[in-house]
């Protein structure tokens, strides 16, 4: 079976109750929920949460709350293998053990269903343990810059300071929108970044990380211009 997981907890600090906060119209949670439905990759759609009010506003929203997350696994300091790993034991317990496993984050209403649905082709044709988003970064970053405490600057890297753009290797980032992978690979891997991974890249204006009050009004600036040009 294929087992989608929604990670959220209650303890969100820097954006408090960020996970069932109001986003363009309703729970941000329900974005996520409503594109796992939408891709129909998904024998079951899953919240794994330690918090009551979420796990309502979840099932309000067409998704199961099978277990309670325990506290050990929803401090700050929870990683999403662990936590994914809880949600695949709870579900093998049962006597239907998934055979894969999509992570999606709650705060990623820019995920859309055709996205979820790639993911699962990419990692089906990779042969490989895990398929995840990413989006390539604006700006090169080996012409990146830091600031000391009188604000004087530095590169991190002045060898490329004469290096134009076009030369310099593209990077990118995990985009923070959806994990495929074995569950066998769930319950054994100690990190997603390796070379048992492939890469789902997304375009950049649809990936938003929303970790402060000032990139989730900037999210919902970019759903809104997106939705106006659909």
């Amino acid at each position: 079976m294929k087992l989608a997981v929604i990670p959220a907890r209650g303890g969100s600090k820097r954006i408090p109750r960020k996970n069932i906060k109001p986003f363009c119209g309703k729970p941000i949670i329900a974005w996520s929920i409503a594109a796992a439905h939408g891709s129909g990759c998904f024998d079951r759609v899953i919240v794994s949460t330690d918090d009551a009010e979420i796990a309502q506003v979840a099932r309000d929203a067409g998704a199961e709350v099978p277990f309670v997350r325990p506290p050990e696994l929803s401090d700050d300091h929870a990683g999403t293998i662990p936590v994914v790993r809880h949600a695949i034991e709870c579900q093998a317990a049962t006597g239907e053990a998934p055979s894969l496993v999509c992570c999606i984050y709650a705060t990623a209403p820019f995920l859309v269903a055709d996205d979820i649905k790639r993911g699962l082709d990419v990692l089906e044709r990779s042969g490989g343990d895990f398929a995840f988003s990413i989006a390539k970064y604006p700006f090169p970053i080996q012409r990146a810059i830091r600031t000391d405490a009188a604000g004087r600057v530095s590169m991190f890297n002045p060898e490329h300071f004469q290096t134009r753009s076009q030369d310099l290797e593209e990077a990118y980032h995990d985009a923070g929108q959806f994990y495929w992978g074995l569950a066998s690979a769930w319950c054994s891997a100690e990190t997603l970044f390796g070379p048992a991974s492939t890469a789902v890249v997304l375009a950049p204006h649809r990936v938003q990380d929303i970790d402060t009050p000032d990139d989730w009004v900037r999210a919902e600036w970019m759903f809104k211009a997106l939705q106006a040009a659909a």
